[in-house]
Parts: C-alpha cells; sequence; structure tokens
C-alpha cells in the first residue's frame, strides 16, 4: 500500500512540475514573439496593451519561478521532517521533546510554503492569461488602425 501512495505522489508531482514548466515556457515564448514582430515598430499609444502583455507574461514568468524555490523548499522540509521523527536529524536527536517540538515547527513552515506555493501558482497562470488577453487586444487595435489609414 505504501509503493502505491509513494508512485501516485510521484506521478502528481512529476504533472505538476510539467505545468509549471509548460506556463513558464508559454510566457518566454508570448514575450518571444512580441519582441520578434515588433523589432522594427515605433513606440506609439496603440502598443500600451502590447507593453502590459509582457509586463503580465514577464510576472506569469518570475511567480512560477518562485513557486518552484517554494516547492524546493518544501521538499526540503520534508526531508528534515522525515530525519526528525526518525531521530537521526542532529538538531533533534532521539529526545521525544525537541523531536514533537521540531515536527511542529516543520510542519508549520511547510503549511505556510504550500499556501505560498498555491497562491504563486495561481497567480502564475492568471497572469499567463491576461498576457494572452492583452495580446489579443493589441492585435485588433492595430488591425482597425490599420482599416482606418
Amino acid at each position: 500500500m505504501a509503493d502505491a501512495v509513494t508512485e501516485i505522489y510521484k506521478s502528481h508531482r512529476d504533472a505538476q512540475e510539467k505545468y509549471i514548466y509548460f506556463l513558464l515556457a508559454a510566457a518566454g515564448a508570448g514575450i518571444a514573439l512580441i519582441v520578434n514582430q515588433t523589432h522594427d515598430s515605433k513606440l506609439a499609444w496603440s502598443m500600451i496593451p502590447l507593453g502590459l502583455s509582457v509586463l503580465c507574461w514577464g510576472l506569469s514568468f518570475v511567480l512560477g519561478c518562485r513557486y518552484l524555490d517554494y516547492v524546493r523548499s518544501i521538499l526540503y522540509a520534508n526531508h528534515d521532517l522525515l530525519r526528525v521523527e526518525a531521530g537521526i536529524h542532529p538538531m533533534a536527536g532521539n529526545h521525544p521533546e525537541a523531536i514533537a517540538v521540531a515536527s511542529e515547527g516543520i510542519r508549520m513552515a511547510v503549511e505556510k510554503n504550500s499556501d505560498r506555493a498555491a497562491v504563486l501558482a495561481r497567480l502564475q497562470f492568471r497572469f499567463l492569461v491576461a498576457g494572452a488577453l492583452l495580446f489579443i487586444v493589441w492585435h485588433v487595435v492595430e488591425m482597425y488602425l490599420r482599416a482606418v489609414k
């Protein structure tokens, strides 16, 4: 049973990580697309949605990187928790009171970091979508401006 739970956890973790890296790649690709499409353009007021799009995609990228930092921290804390509870952590040793205090502190830190990571993941996705919508707004504005010339 423990092996099945471990395998499910690993599969979930792998899928989650692939999703975050996909969002990072999408944000980077969006920024690259804008740079490519505007390399010979002049600044104009109609480019405001485009600039906001780059800002959103940049924020999405940064938030994804911060999310990965939190996940790495959570994994490290979980490793420490296992060592504490096994009585082999150098700071807590095998003292029952020290193990209880350390375990509680680590669990609180993991929970706090998990909550922060979840917020970052949601914001990463929302900024990615906002950037795409702003890019579409810019494209429609440009089409309109070309039509009225």
